[in-house]
């Protein structure tokens, strides 16, 4: 099993910028994809992409947050990040990390709180 803990959410304000950091722990199941996901307060339990990465490297990001928010992936901590920049009232959302594996198994976090005052 895979363990996912997020880190890094808390109040800030409009213009501002946070650092969210997903830890995995337990087994060391090769990983297809990686990325962060956001569940707004009005969304009931949809959750919304926000940025991916594959194993290769490769990024995508919900338009909402390109050109703001980073997805970036280290290694030897194996951790997953994201850099959110120029944050907006609009973002606040329980962020939620995600890995899923090459067998299509899903893993996801219980998320960190992230608020944002206009």
């Amino acid at each position: 099993q895979v363990q996912l803990v997020e880190s890094g959410g808390g109040l800030v304000q409009a213009g501002g910028s946070l650092r969210l950091s997903c830890a995995a722990s337990g087994s060391r199941i090769a990983m297809k994809s990686m990325g962060w996901y956001r569940q707004a307060p009005e969304s009931g339990n949809r959750r919304e992409l926000v940025a991916t990465m594959t194993t290769g490297g490769s990024t995508n990001y919900a338009d909402s947050v390109k050109g703001r928010f980073t997805i970036s992936r280290d290694n030897a901590k194996n951790t997953l990040d994201l850099q959110m920049n120029r944050l907006e009232p609009e973002d606040t959302a329980v962020y939620f990390c995600h890995h899923m594996d090459f067998q299509h198994m899903n893993y996801w976090g219980k998320g960190t709180l992230v608020t944002i005052s206009s």
